[in-house]
């Protein structure tokens, strides 16, 4: 076999030349490390995240990218109530995203293409290889190679680089904006100090407050060298300033378009009290007074979660990191002290938004809220400092051990001692990199085998022309969570998803269309409890001078009597009678304005009005002797005007504890215990 001086010899001169030169390895180096970091992103997105993440800001940003595909900034759907998205904010123009749309625009150009997943895997591979340049122009460039296998190692990078959410690609920018900066300082170049002002200018756009803590040590930096008054300096600076101006009017403009104001930003058009800032903080009834002292303590938290769970290797990257620092600030320059800023703005600046807080669930619990999941992401931007610093140590300790043992031995043993304790190393820190990400990986694993089984009925059915009504766990809210069930921006797709809210409404906008209703039995959340069953079954909308529920409920052999309550808005009324046989069969009849429950075991019909449209609800609580038992419930909607009757197929729910029966207790074939079975079917009654 021909070994590598062999198969060198065997190239052209000029590709011989070129595999020689340092600049090409070097960037053959960088461009391997990415395109690793890129599959690994792609894998873990895939793998890990293939229904989205316990975080349905994923949801919006897509929503907002499929919108900005179809030239949109604004959806204007049929009925309002029943298709607002998960934080979109209502207007006079139509709804829009409390979000920038510069992210949704990093992500379209996939999503036109059916693969949104390949934009995550560039986020990926730009962070890495961004993060070994800077290093090679702080350091040199096996510092550089370094610091991005560190990023590379990092529970936090890893997992949010594989989700739609903002705070990797903003990275990817603000680390733009790093490495230009820095390279434009040494190199003199206006054109890449233009582009670190585009960067940071459009990292502005996308999360203006990341952006200027992020900024904020640079802006520093970019003071302290204006002192010499070097006029190339002034205008270098001026150009950084200018080009970044300009995404800050950019941002300004898109206030100005969609919120009518151009310093009021959609993020507080939605929730005006959730910002930056301490006092009182709100967002969707959630409030609290923010303080000093309980920002202290979130971001403590957050930060010593950090350095547990989520750095590169753990505790590990974090120790090497911290004697990286100590390294850095020895040589210091006023380049590498502004990085080593960073350390500083991001933890401080985060502290002064109650976010922290919120993902962290219950601050004296660990474990609980996003946090569990994603890390404290919205101090991704320490990665940055933490890989170089990391590095940095990995790579002093290195020559450090070589001197030392090419003091002591000859070369070549000097060489296979160093490639050993390399190896070591190597070893160790790959141990607790992959012990470090085991876990919050398994742990999203684990919500996603419960978001496939929650999906199965979607991915059973094949839909053409279909309208699927979903359920609220969370309240009115499309995709929150049901992340993966979006409407294009037009509404005109194979199936159309809607909340039941005004339904008649939401039918007569889309007549032509086969309606049918998602629900599921236990609750939603995939943290806890069992994994909820599903149900995905056609509602009919029947039309006439009156309407027939004809009701079919299973009665268990203990089963004593039935107790049967009717509401529909506008009155109500109570019976109780036996239970006798197997089934219990009833017939709801809704025909002028009244309706009627009769059957069998009924010896004074039930009767309620109904007028208007209304949602008829019918509880059957069937009694064992004791004064417990389980309820049917069946919620119709219905809608009497003018002598004709319309109604829905109803919900149907078994409800084995009263106050459960809130939509987390879908009646579902099979999954609830002998003799207990429900089913109702509408049809006109002909005259």
């Amino acid at each position: 076999m021909a070994g590598p001086d062999a198969l060198m010899r065997r190239l052209p001169a000029p590709l011989r030349k070129r595999a020689r030169d340092p600049e090409t390895r070097w960037r053959v180096a960088v461009g391997l490390l990415a395109l690793l970091a890129g599959a690994v992103v792609l894998l873990i997105a895939t793998r890990v995240f293939p229904s989205h993440s316990l975080n349905h800001d994923e949801g919006v940003y897509l929503q907002q990218a499929r919108m900005l595909l179809d030239g949109q900034l604004f959806l204007r759907p049929p009925v309002p109530e029943a298709f607002r998205p998960w934080f979109f904010v209502e207007s006079d123009a139509g709804m829009y995203s409390k979000y920038s749309p510069v992210v949704p625009a990093m992500y379209a150009p996939a999503l036109a293409f059916g693969a949104p997943r390949l934009v995550l895997a560039a986020v990926g591979a730009g962070i890495v290889a961004l993060v070994a340049a800077l290093g090679a122009e702080l350091f040199d460039r096996p510092t550089g190679l370094l610091a991005g296998v560190v990023v590379l190692a990092s529970p936090l990078f890893l997992l949010n680089a594989a989700t739609f959410l903002p705070y990797a690609p903003t990275t990817l920018l603000n680390l733009t904006f790093a490495l230009s900066y820095l390279r434009a300082d040494r190199t003199e170049s206006p054109r890449l100090a233009a582009v670190a002002g585009g960067a940071i200018g459009l990292a502005f756009f996308a999360r203006p407050y990341t952006a200027v803590l992020f900024a904020a040590p640079f802006v520093g930096h970019a003071l302290w060298t204006l002192r010499t008054r070097d006029r190339e300096v002034w205008v270098r600076q001026g150009i950084v300033a200018a080009v970044g101006l300009v995404g800050v009017v950019a941002a300004l403009g898109y206030n100005a378009l969609v919120t009518g104001s151009i310093l009021e930003f959609p993020y507080h058009a939605f929730a005006p009290r959730d910002g930056v800032g301490f006092g009182t903080r709100e967002l969707l009834g959630r409030e609290l007074e923010y303080t000093p002292e309980l920002a202290a303590r979130s971001n403590a938290r957050a930060l010593e979660t950090l350095a547990r769970d989520w750095a590169p290797a753990g505790l590990l990257g974090v120790a090497l990191a911290a004697v990286g620092l100590v390294v850095a600030l020895r040589n210091r320059t006023p380049r590498r002290l502004a990085v080593a800023g960073l350390v500083v703005s991001v933890p401080i600046g985060e502290a002064y938004f109650w976010g922290t807080l919120n993902i962290l669930g219950d601050v004296t619990e660990t474990g609980d809220g996003l946090i569990a999941y994603l890390g404290p992401y919205y101090h991704f931007d320490l990665l940055v400092p933490l890989a170089l610093f990391a590095a940095l140590s990995l790579r002093a300790a290195g020559s450090r051990a070589w001197v030392t043992l090419d003091c002591r031995f000859e070369s070549r043993q000097a060489l296979a001692a160093s490639l050993a304790i390399a190896a070591v190393v190597a070893a160790v820190g790959g141990a607790a990199a992959v012990a470090t990400a085991a876990e919050p990986v398994n742990r999203n694993r684990a919500v996603t085998e419960r978001y496939e089984a929650a999906y199965e009925p979607f991915e059973e059915q094949s839909f053409e022309h279909a309208l699927v009504f979903l359920p609220q766990p969370y309240g009115p809210w499309l995709n929150h969570p049901l992340q993966p069930l979006r409407n294009d921006p037009d509404y005109d797709g194979p199936v159309v998803f809607a909340l039941e809210e005004r339904p008649f409404a939401v039918v007569d906008a889309f007549p032509e269309r086969q309606p049918y209703r998602y629900s599921f039995r236990n609750p939603w959340p995939p943290t806890a409890g069992e994994p909820v069953e599903p149900r995905l079954r056609p509602v009919e909308v029947v039309e006439g001078d009156a309407v027939e529920l004809s009701i079919a409920a299973g009665l268990p052999t203990y089963a004593q009597s039935v107790s049967i309550r009717m509401d529909s808005g506008d009155g109500r009324e109570r019976r109780a009678i036996a239970a006798a046989g197997s089934t219990l069969r009833l017939s709801l009849e809704l025909s002028d304005g009244v309706a009627t429950l009769d059957g069998p075991e009924i010896e004074d019909p039930v009767r309620v009005p109904v007028d208007g449209r209304e949602t008829l609800e019918l509880d059957l609580f069937v009694d064992y002797g004791t004064g417990t038992g389980f309820s049917y419930a069946l919620s119709t909607p219905v809608a009497a005007t003018d002598g004709t009757v319309r109604a829905i197929s109803p919900r149907l729910q078994l409800c084995e504890l009263a106050q459960r029966c809130d939509g987390a207790a879908a009646y579902v074939p099979g999954a609830t215990r002998q003799g207990q079975t429900l089913n109702a079917t509408l049809e006109v009654i002909e005259p």
